[in-house]
Formats: structure tokens, sequence, C-alpha cells
């Protein structure tokens, strides 16, 4: 049982918690905020650290220069087999290279046999359709002419093909955005020229012949049409 002294110290006690309470639970707004150790705010400042106290700043160590890229050497003798080194061919075929990283010369130099034999056959027969899709529009008008012609005269052309011995790369260059490449064949036909009345007029159905042709390729270089058209012609010797 409580005597009155112990009831008047626990009022006492109580009425001194409520006061202190009531002052110390209010804020003022003066507080300082509380401290985030993983805030990135410059205001707030990073936490310090003790073992800084003793360390000397240095100078900053100066950032090396990033290295530079380094080109993939040329092999000196890349066209070898097509070009001797340091011709003019060759350093045609070097501009082409550079405009054109997909170049193939071995590959062109088979699409050019194929295009000079279906081109020298075309022509023969008087496949126009044909001849205009291998042609420049110039080449393609000189050779309509003279299909004409023939045609007007009433002559029929045969061409057969023994063999192509050679085609070899004999010059290249870049020429703005166009590619030219000139290719010398030496191949062994056939050829034969007919009258209306079937009798030969020109040639030999029997008689092999060398010829010798020297033709100019060119390709757009910034076009996406990947053929090779034949641009210019001549008899080789």
């Amino acid at each position: 049982m409580f005597d009155i002294y112990t009831i008047v110290f626990l009022a006492v006690a109580v009425f001194i918690f409520l006061r202190l309470r009531s002052v110390l639970g209010q804020r003022t707004g003066r507080e300082r905020p509380s401290y985030d150790p993983f805030s990135r705010d410059p205001a707030r400042g990073a936490p310090k650290d003790a073992s800084q106290d003793n360390v000397v700043s240095l100078p900053g160590r100066k950032a090396e220069p990033a290295a530079a890229a380094v080109e993939p050497e040329v092999p000196a003798d890349r066209w070898k087999g097509i070009a001797e080194t340091g011709s003019p061919t060759a350093t045609g075929l070097d501009a082409i290279a550079a405009s054109d990283p997909e170049f193939d010369p071995q590959h062109f130099v088979a699409g050019a046999r194929g295009a000079y034999e279906m081109v020298v056959t075309a022509f023969a027969e008087g496949d126009r359709r044909s001849l205009k899709d291998l042609l420049s529009r110039e080449v393609y008008d000189n050779f309509e002419a003279a299909i004409g012609e023939r045609e007007k005269r009433g002559e029929k052309a045969e061409t057969r093909f023994v063999s192509i011995d050679t085609a070899d790369i004999v010059g290249a260059e870049m020429r703005s955005k166009s590619a030219q490449i000139t290719v010398r064949f030496i191949s062994k036909l056939i050829s034969v020229t007919r009258d209306s009345a079937g009798a030969v007029i020109d040639g030999s159905p029997d008689k092999v012949t060398d010829v010798t042709d020297v033709w100019t390729f060119a390709r757009d270089i910034s076009s996406r049409d990947p053929n090779w058209k034949l641009i210019a012609t001549e008899a080789g010797q």
C-alpha cells in the first residue's frame, strides 16, 4: 500500500517528465538536417576521413594521350600477279580499293572475261537487249548503229569463241566517284559475215583468228549497283 509521500513523489516525477517532453519534443526549424552518408549533394560535403589529416596533396598525374589508331599495313605486293608494284596501274587499284573495300581484282577479272564473251556474241547476233545491260549509253549507241547498218544490208555475222587466252588489267584509276579499269583480252575466235544470200563476205567459218581487244569498264562507287559497264573499246596490238 502506497503512503502519502510515495504518491507525492510520483506526481512530481510525472509533472517534470511532461514538462521536459513538451520542450524537447518540439522542432524550431533551425535544427541541422540528418546526415546521409551516401548523399552526393555537394552542399552537404563528404564525410571527413581522419586518415586525410596527415596526407600531403601531390600534383596530379597528367593524362596520357590516347594511342593513335594503327592503320593495318598494306602489303607492298598486294597486287602481285595483277599489276607491277609501284606502277600507275597498282596506284589506281589502290585508289579503287580505298573507295571500295570489297573490291576484289580476281573476281573483277573473272567477271570481265564473262562480259567480254557475252558482248562479242550479242553483237554478232544483234541482241540489243543483252548489250544494253552491259554497255554504257555511248558505247551502246555505237554498237546499235553498227547492228542497224548490217541489218539494212541484209548481212549476218557469226562469232564463236575458241578460247580466251589472257585477260590482264593494264590500267586502273579513280575519276571522281567512277572506278575505271582497262583490260587487255587476247582470244581465239572463229568469225564470219555472210550476205543476204548466205555467201561469205568476211572472215571464215573454219579459220581460227587471234584477236586482241582493249576494253575499259567503269562502275560508280557511290551507287548500290555492283555491276560494271563497258565504256570504251579499241583494237589492241
